[in-house]
């Protein structure tokens, strides 16, 4: 009996993060107060020692989040927090795609005042020209629409990936 408890107690601390429903999440978490609070909950046990894209993810919510706080203490510090966790992704796996995007997407829609732009054109050119390495279709399909959808990208890039 003690031991079909600890094998229990464990399945449920070492369940893993959907990354397909992480990015469900996050395509909502973005318009969501609600749905940013859940998925920053959802991804509350990653760490640093975790995915590096799950990491990027965390970051992005964070940052996300920081528009809910109720000071603009509190604001500053979530928004750098997450944009910490961005920025420790990238470092540590500057060449996936997927790192990149999250890092794109934040600094897309963050306030200008908060000056986390300056990656904004690398970023964009990176994901341009490997696009067509992207092996997950299920990725590949979520970014094309967001790139789509974007009024951040050119005709003439959006024509790239429609190609690809």
């Amino acid at each position: 009996m003690k031991i079909s408890i600890l094998l229990i107690s464990i399945l449920f601390l070492t369940v893993e993060v959907d990354i397909t429903e992480v990015r469900n999440d996050y395509r909502k978490a973005v318009n969501s107060k609600t749905k940013a609070f859940e998925l920053n909950s959802k991804l509350d046990d990653i760490t640093k020692n975790d995915e590096k894209v799950l990491v990027a993810y965390k970051g992005a919510v964070t940052s996300i989040t920081a528009k809910y706080q109720s000071s603009n203490k509190l604001k500053s510090t979530t928004f750098k927090n997450g944009i910490s966790l961005i920025e420790y992704a990238v470092e540590n796996d500057q060449n996936n795609i997927e790192i990149r995007f999250v890092r794109l997407s934040v600094q897309q829609n963050s306030p200008r005042f908060l000056k986390y732009n300056k990656e904004i054109e690398a970023d964009k050119k990176f994901i341009i020209n490997n696009f067509h390495q992207i092996k997950s279709l299920e990725f590949k399909n979520y970014l094309k629409g967001y790139i789509l959808d974007s009024e951040n990208f050119t005709d003439d890039e959006k024509n790239v990936i429609l190609s690809a």
